[in-house]
């Protein structure tokens, strides 16, 4: 079959040459039309759904709300977790489905469950709603507005009714979540006074504003030739209309809502709002749409943005456009790959050009470089997988491994070539060109087949390391097959049309003739002491097996995208404008950096967003400018730890966003690890907790531990006293009713100016709800007309409660995490996976859990584990397909075996590199799952070698006829010396911009794996080389079939 491809190449050799150059322009076309994101999508297929419960505390929401949807959830098929949170007013249910689930149907057939549960919840509490599909990322774009002109509720007024509209219509935008400024609404508050003094009750007020406000369709009237649609107007639609609607008569004299309560816009009650460069302001924060092109998205927001610059100037406000802007790594991360490529590129070009001393012979090696890449380009682009940092990571490690099929194609060629063309009868160069093709086409093709079956085992990872790896394994089996193509069809074709006359030199270029004379020399030597050499060489392998199990372990690197979370708590109860005091003096404090760009602050929740925050929680968004160093930001999250660290009473959290969305992804939270104690007993579970917490604060290392929800926030209990009730002729309702109306406010209405919805509500006035005690004295009035006041019907006191109740599993969990400081941030610093191991035996000894309480470690250190034994599980199953595929090629067990001697070689090198490396950034020293990948990446890699050089010794004995030994050894090896030297230089020289910029943007993951598969490169190379032929000698056996 390898005769006959090859033959019609060199036959149709035109034909070849015009569909290389069709493949070429169709995979640029491609190229600049891909999807471009920042990584594939690896947040596994999950729904939030949400449900209001208005004024419910946050027991009341897991008993009413959240316990009847999590029941109905948890019988859906391919259901792998449920995950809730309760709080006040509000649950949050998020449902994770099985990897590999159609997100589609598995949101139908939620929508169902939903829909029957409806019905069964608590009058006031609104239908449970799903969240739209987003993207991993989820944020597409962050914008702040400011203005000193427009009230907050004017510049609120615009960000929901004139900007939103205008951004959610972009292609690609799936949600805008609005933090910040005031909600426009016509409230009616009730002065209590004025109700006694006209024998009024709260009841009273909602049914006369209900009826002024509400909006009812008129129908049409019929004629016989045409429909007459009726409009009807007048309802109360500014404050002095409904101000004028008269609630009742007195004594023949109207009682108007203007005379018992203040009517007039005021602010929406707020549940959260936002600072904009430590200044109050509004904040939208866009979402991209699952499988959306996240750059053109961004692309198109901005000309949006631009479009309504001048109304922006016009109405004096200040807008920031990129407080936090994914889009940029993505330019960054392809920018840092792209010139990876065209580096790796160049450097493979001129090492070609100095070895082969010809340029049309480079030439036609480099040729397999954009062919192969632009290739797997098509393919990925067909399979609807994006470009984003883990793909061209991939296309980056198969630069330099793309060209070699070519180079030891060509490098055969050119040497028969000169052969021929010194030999008394000289052949025709069309069977030279085949023959030599041929020669080394067995092993050049089960040398490729074994590189990819390698990377099988990356390809069949699970998880979120599945998702990050899978796609990266993919673009880099595609190229290197592409390469294959291109070597068995182009490079022989293009090999005849350029030496279709012969080799002007015929003469080796002095660079190879110097290199074979100085390696011929040392060999003969080296080969003189087998025993010496091979003890050495198992000395040094079992140093470095036995160095990698010490090495720290981590998950995945530290991302370094420019961009910091800051997540920030104070006491559960802390007041929105508490928070945002505080706020404003960070922000204010971090803005003095030389390498802050922006810096926005959102506190509490949004209506309809999914994190479940109290006001005594905030986020902030820090972005630095475009340019800063990894280590200048390693150093910058250092000091932002310490700014907040001065701040008594709040506990913080420095985490880049990429590692903020993993670690959520990952556990649900953001921190590296996680330790949920189950039980049912609040008090139970707390008090675990707590002891959990203080047995992680005293481990070395540990750095922002906290329990999530801690008990103690302040709350005014109301507690009805039945006898009271039926002594005054009082129903339980119509003073649960009063309570929330007074406190929590009733919509009873909206109203619409132009296009602008605003709802009607009516509560006391302000500064009635603004003191506590005053709940007391609230008047209540029964059917019969009698007043009371509230503490004279129930007992109203202060008391402690929850501000938040998670739930895993349909199971109470209290949950306590903590970072991992790594040893060039601390003295005390590790490695995630010994931390771990560490806090899992101190807790085991140090905590005795009552009955029914049982902890759960969750985060990087289990994800890593998992994703450990599966890499290790199916490299043996890939083994032995590689062991069966060997068997093919080498008919004997002792070739077999000096082929897996590359094995040990390359792991010392890789393990070599590592070590090295972490002298110089602690991320690239510890093991990590790129690390890994990379181990197992450079088995197949440097499997090339010592393939390509016994084979030839196979063929030297069997073809040739020469006979096995120390000549033969030496013959082998120098004509395997330069196709061996030159595919490791350009493997190495391709991947040597990767592990130079490892650990920046856009390489954190792809650079360990660079590091490891030099190092392994280099040590394999040299042991090949040197050691092989000597093992070789010793142990090998070359005879020809009897």
């Amino acid at each position: 079959m390898l005769n006959a491809i090859v033959s019609f190449s060199l036959r149709h050799r035109g034909i070849v040459v015009a569909l290389a150059c069709v493949l070429l322009g169709y995979g640029i076309h491609t190229a600049r039309h891909a999807k471009f994101d920042v990584f594939p999508d690896f947040v596994p297929p999950q729904v939030t759904v949400q449900a209001e419960a208005p004024g419910m505390t946050p027991e009341q929401v897991e008993a009413l709300v959240t316990r009847p949807i999590e029941t109905a959830v948890n019988g859906l098929g391919y259901l792998e977790s449920l995950r809730s949170e309760s709080i006040q007013g509000l649950a949050v249910i998020t449902v994770v489905f099985k990897e590999g689930t159609d997100i589609l149907p598995a949101r139908q057939l939620l929508a169902e469950k939903l829909g029957a549960v409806a019905s069964q919840l608590p009058a006031g509490v609104s239908a449970p709603t799903m969240s739209p599909l987003v993207s991993s990322t989820m944020d597409l774009l962050k914008i702040g507005l400011v203005s000193e002109k427009m009230s907050p509720m004017e510049l609120r007024t615009f960000a929901d009714w004139t900007l939103k509209p205008r951004l959610l219509s972009v292609p690609g935008v799936t949600r805008c979540i609005t933090f910040g400024g005031e909600v426009r609404q016509l409230q009616i508050q009730v002065k209590p006074e004025r109700l006694v003094a006209h024998d009024l009750g709260l009841q009273d007020v909602i049914s006369a504003a209900r009826l002024a406000t509400g909006v009812r369709g008129a129908g049409f009237v019929e004629t016989k030739n045409q429909r007459v649609l009726i409009q009807t107007e007048g309802q109360a639609l500014t404050a002095e209309v409904l101000g004028q609607v008269i609630v009742t008569h007195k004594d023949g004299v109207p009682v108007r809502l203007r005379d018992v309560a203040n009517v007039s816009e005021g602010p929406e009650p707020k549940f959260g709002d936002a600072l904009v460069m430590g200044k109050p302001g509004v904040l939208l924060a866009l979402a991209s749409q699952f499988g959306a092109n996240t750059l053109e998205a961004t692309h198109e927001l901005e000309e949006a943005l631009e479009e309504l610059e001048p109304i922006f100037k016009r109405e004096g406000i200040e807008v920031f456009p990129r407080l936090h802007r994914p889009a940029t790594f993505i330019e960054v991360s392809l920018h840092s790959i792209q010139h990876a490529l065209v580096l790796g590129g160049v450097l493979v070009a001129v090492v070609l050009f100095l070895f082969l001393g010809h340029f049309r012979a480079a030439f036609i090696s480099v040729t397999a470089i954009p062919l192969s890449l632009l290739a797997a380009i098509v393919v990925l682009d067909k399979f609807g997988v994006s470009l984003n940092t883990i793909t061209l990571g991939g296309l980056a490690i198969a630069i330099g491994e793309v060209v070699d099929d070519a180079i030891i194609d060509v490098e055969n060629i050119f040497r028969r070539l000169r052969e021929n063309q010194l030999a008394a009868a000289p052949r025709p160069l069309f069977n030279v060109i085949l023959d030599a093709s041929l020669e080394v086409r067995t092993a050049v093709v089960f040398a490729t087949f074994v590189v990819a079956l390698v990377f099988v085992p990356v390809l069949t990872l699970t998880g979120l390391q599945g998702k990050f790896f899978a796609p990266l394994a993919l673009a880099y089996i595609i190229a290197i097959m592409a390469s294959l193509l291109v070597a068995l069809t182009l490079t022989p074709a293009l090999a005849l049309l350029m030496f279709g006359k012969g080799v002007r030199e015929t003469k080796e270029p002095k660079l190879q003739t110097w290199l074979k004379r100085g390696y011929l020399t040392a060999l003969r030597q080296i080969t003189q002491a087998p025993g010496l050499v091979i003890t050495l060489v198992v000395l040094v392998c079992a140093a470095a097996a036995l160095k990698l199990p010490g090495m720290g372990k981590e998950f995945l690197p530290e991302f370094r995208e420019g961009h910091f979370v800051l997540q920030v708590k104070a006491a559960p109860g802390t007041s929105l404008a508490e928070m945002m005091r505080i706020g404003k003096e960070i922000s204010e404090e971090l803005l003095h950096d030389e390498h802050i760009a922006t810096v926005e602050q959102q506190i509490g929740r949004a209506a309809q967003g999914e994190d479940t925050w109290s006001p005594h929680r905030s986020e902030f968004h820090v972005e630095l400018k475009a340019g800063t160093p990894g280590e200048e930001q390693e150093h910058l999250m250092k000091e932002i730890r310490e700014l907040l660290g001065k701040y008594p009473g709040l506990q913080s959290e420095v985490l880049t966003f990429l590692g903020d969305r993993i670690g959520e992804s990952i556990s649900g939270e953001t921190a590296a690890v996680v330790v949920n104690v189950f039980g049912e007993d609040f008090e139970a579970i707390d008090k675990s907790a707590a002891e959990v917490k203080r047995v992680l604060e005293k481990l070395p290392g540990a750095k922002d531990v906290q329990m999530k929800s801690p008990p103690g926030g302040p709350r005014l209990a109301v507690r009805l006293r039945p006898e009271r009730l039926t002594q005054y002729g009082f129903r339980p309702v119509e003073v649960l009713e009063a309570v929330q109306a007074a406190f929590q406010g009733v919509a009873v209405g909206q109203t619409y100016r132009g296009n602008q919805v605003a709802d009607v509500e009516v509560l006391l006035a302000g500064a009635t709800r603004t003191e506590p005690e005053l709940i007391r004295n609230l008047l209540l009035r029964n059917s019969a007309g009698l007043r009371l006041p509230l503490h004279e019907l129930a007992d109203v006191y202060s008391t402690t409660g929850r501000s938040l109740i998670s739930h895993e599993g349909a199971r109470r969990r209290q949950t306590v995490t903590c970072n991992v400081a790594r040893p060039d941030q601390d003295p005390h610093g590790r490695d995630v996976a010994s931390f771990v191991a560490d806090a899992k035996h101190q807790v085991d000894e140090k905590v005795k859990f009552p009955r029914g309480v049982y902890p759960q470690f969750a985060g990087e250190a289990e994800a890593r584990e998992k994703a450990q034994r599966q890499i290790l599980l199916h490299s043996a199953i890939a083994a032995v397909g590689i062991l069966m595929l060997l068997s093919v090629v080498f008919k004997t067990v002792r070739n077999l075996l000096l082929v897996l001697a590359n094995v040990p070689f390359a792991l010392v090198g890789g393990a070599l590199f590592v070590v090295l490396a972490g002298l110089f950034d602690a991320d690239a020293g510890a093991l990590n799952i790129g690390s890994l990948v990379g181990f197992v990446t450079l088995f197949g890699i440097t499997m090339r070698n010592s393939i390509m050089m016994i084979s030839h010794y196979e063929h030297l004995v069997v073809e040739e006829g020469l006979p096995w030994g120390l000549d033969c050894a030496l013959r082998g090896a120098g004509e395997r010396l330069v196709p061996i030297l030159m595919t490791a230089l350009v493997t190495g020289l391709g991947l040597l911009p990767l592990a130079i910029n490892s650990g920046e943007a856009g390489a954190e993951i792809e650079g360990p794996m660079a590091i490891v598969i030099l190092g392994g490169l280099v040590t394999s190379t040299v042991l090949n080389l040197l050691v092989l032929p000597t093992l070789a000698l010793k142990f090998g056996r070359f005879a020809k079939p009897a």
